[in-house]
């Protein structure tokens, strides 16, 4: 198990993510640390390379047991991902560990597909929707340099974090 340490928006290389070339033992290793720092973060449905200062096109994404899941395909961790396409644009309210002290609404597509390499070092192609396709855009956000705070839906969306205890 290894933890990395998550950086915050003040922090973060905004700078596009760079192509992983082949998935070897330093991108499996990489998996692992995101995968183990996700379930180590409480609330945490999903994380990006650049978020633990690595700059790579990697993140790992699981919304099992989420309420607002409708489709799961379950814990993964995709390399290079691509959306190929979205529709029906809903705004819902996100959060990220990069931004701990807000949440945001944001518009992201209801359904998406997407095109990634997985573990195996094979392509593959998801079709999803609701909290999982919100999920992955925002992953795939990282990777490109953005947050959330880049997608605010306008004056006002723009909240602190609630703590529930």
């Amino acid at each position: 198990m290894s933890l990395r340490r998550v950086v915050t928006h003040s922090e973060i290389d905004r700078s596009p993510a760079l192509a992983v070339e082949s998935i070897d033992d330093d991108c499996l290793a990489l998996a692992r640390d995101l995968l183990d720092t996700m379930y180590a973060s409480p609330g945490c449905v999903g994380l990006a390379a650049p978020q633990i200062g690595v700059p790579l096109r990697a993140f790992s994404v699981n919304v099992t047991g989420h309420k607002k899941t409708q489709i799961c395909h379950g814990e993964m961790v995709l390399f290079n991902p691509k959306v190929l396409s979205g529709s029906d644009p809903v705004m819902a309210r996100e959060g990220c560990m990069s931004v701990p002290e807000l949440t945001g609404d944001v518009v992201r597509f209801e359904n998406l597909s997407i095109v990634g390499i997985d573990l195996k070092g094979e392509e593959v192609m998801l079709e999803t929707n609701a909290f999982e396709a919100r999920a992955l855009q925002h992953e795939i956000d990282h990777l490109d340099g953005l947050l959330f705070l880049d997608r605010l839906a306008g004056p006002g969306a723009l909240h602190a974090r609630k703590v529930y205890k």
